[in-house]
């Protein structure tokens, strides 16, 4: 929900908390949980998992490489849990034309830089660019481009944007801004 006003435009960023990294969070934790279950079955000779038969795994050398597996993908596991649960890269991109400043804020993981605050001056914006490749695993994303400074992402890296939402984002950013528009 973007709020847009003649003078000030607030876009909002999602962040980690999104269906499919909470559906592979679950998974990832429920099959590591059953990896780790199963080498220690094995190791105690008894079934903890009553659907699952480890009678027919040997604790050396089976065993020993479930649990390792299992402890992996617990860690991997809580690292997804803890992005998802402090929401890592939402925030919201700030336009204040009366103010000729332009704000980015997202969230981080917790700490001294926990909360990342980049704030810019509109003219200093020199364009907006596009990055568009095509392919098996496509990569659109909309940056902008200040003097003196590499170019900084408008969206999200990760995204499944169609090229017509994002041509459409860049009009309307570069019309905002009254800067041009640039595609590589």
């Amino acid at each position: 929900m973007n709020r847009r006003s003649k003078w000030l435009w607030i876009e909002p960023i999602t962040g980690s908390r999104k269906r499919s990294n909470l559906f592979w969070a679950c998974i990832l934790f429920l099959g590591s949980l059953g990896f780790f279950l199963v080498g220690i079955s094995s190791y105690f000779g008894e079934n903890l998992i009553p659907l699952l038969s480890s009678q027919q795994i040997l604790f050396v050398p089976q065993g020993i490489v479930m649990c390792f597996h299992g402890i992996a993908g617990l860690f991997i596991s809580s690292y997804l849990w803890c992005t998802i649960l402090f929401n890592v890269g939402s925030g919201y991109n700030k336009f204040d034309k009366k103010k000729g400043i332009v704000c980015l804020f997202r969230w981080g993981f917790p700490g001294i830089n926990r909360r990342i605050f980049s704030r810019f001056l509109m003219k200093d914006i020199q364009m907006i660019k596009m990055e568009i490749q095509e392919g098996i695993s496509p990569r659109r994303v909309l940056y902008m481009e200040i003097k003196g400074r590499q170019g900084i992402p408008l969206t999200r890296t990760g995204d499944n944007v169609n090229l017509r939402e994002i041509e459409q984002k860049a009009a309307e950013s570069a019309r905002f801004l009254r800067v041009s528009i640039e595609g590589f």
